[in-house]
């Protein structure tokens, strides 16, 4: 999955950059985790076909999630509800999912400096694996005070402002 929108390729598959998941404990499972995943984004990955947004559950999440508007709100929404995990997603500030179940329930919020330089994960050659910077402004929303409190000390480059979420 970790599907992103993107102006410039029809490619859907955009993996995590490593160098975020490397600068953050391990997480307990990734339910959007790629099929072409190339390195580890937690214990435990779901991927296509099986269904990680039904999937149970478990411990600290890492959640990339699709991102096309009619798809990422049902994700978040399971993040909010799960309350102990980190999002990464697109910085849509103004959209009706980041004000359902971003801003009344995140505990800490990273938003990147620069915009990210994400993975195609369907690139057939070396050269075609970048796809240049993303869309948008991309941020880190943590879920619970464990989650809260590694964005706060991640070093990873850009502004963390915590969140006196309803949930905390």
């Amino acid at each position: 999955m970790a599907q992103h929108e993107s102006n410039k390729t029809a490619c859907v598959d955009w993996l995590t950059p490593r160098y975020i998941i490397e600068a953050m404990p391990v997480f307990d499972l990734d339910p959007c985790a790629s099929v072409n995943q190339q390195w580890p984004t937690a214990k435990e990955m779901i991927r296509p076909p099986a269904d990680g947004l039904r999937a149970e559950w478990f411990g600290r999440v890492w959640c990339n999630p699709p991102y096309g508007h009619r798809v990422i709100g049902p994700w978040m929404k399971r993040m909010a509800e799960h309350a102990n995990g980190v999002a990464l997603v697109f910085a849509r500030t103004e959209t009706v999912w980041f004000h359902e179940y971003v801003w009344p329930y995140a505990s800490g919020l990273l938003f990147f400096r620069g915009r990210l330089t994400f993975i195609h994960g369907e690139a057939v050659s070396q050269r075609q694996r970048y796809g240049g910077n993303a869309a948008c402004p991309s941020v880190l929303v943590a879920f619970g005070s464990e989650c809260r409190d590694v964005l706060e000390s991640v070093k990873l480059a850009g502004a963390f402002i915590p969140c006196p979420s309803r949930a905390a």
